[in-house]
């Protein structure tokens, strides 16, 4: 069983940066996809960033030029660093990785709180 433990998470006031961190428990280069959801209360699961395939990136707009994905295949962690946060930003977020349709895993989830 694939596990993902996400952390990084914490309360952090508007204009403050965060970096949340992924750590699988195989090769992240084993998911041709991976990379950060979130979730508000009363919203859907939505996408922040992702890895794709050949490592190319995919960033939900109102988050481009805020917040980087980046990964270390060393210690299988996948990170997003988040700057500039707003208080939309707030909500809890998955890391997801997906080996196949069929295989698809997630993380806990790590809570994220912008005051304003």
């Amino acid at each position: 069983q694939v596990q993902l433990v996400e952390s990084g998470g914490g309360v952090v006031q508007a204009g403050g940066s965060l970096r949340l961190s992924c750590v699988a428990s195989l090769s992240i280069s084993s998911f041709p996809e991976m990379g950060w959801y979130r979730q508000a209360p009363g919203k859907q699961r939505e996408l922040v960033a992702r890895f794709t395939t050949g490592s190319n990136t995919d960033y939900a707009h109102s988050v481009e030029g805020r917040f980087t994905i980046s990964k270390d295949y060393a210690k299988n962690t996948v990170y997003l660093q988040m700057n500039s946060l707003e208080p939309e930003d707030t909500a809890v977020y998955y890391c997801k990785a997906t080996y196949s349709p069929a295989y698809i895993y997630w993380g806990q989830g790590t809570q994220v709180t912008v005051s304003s």
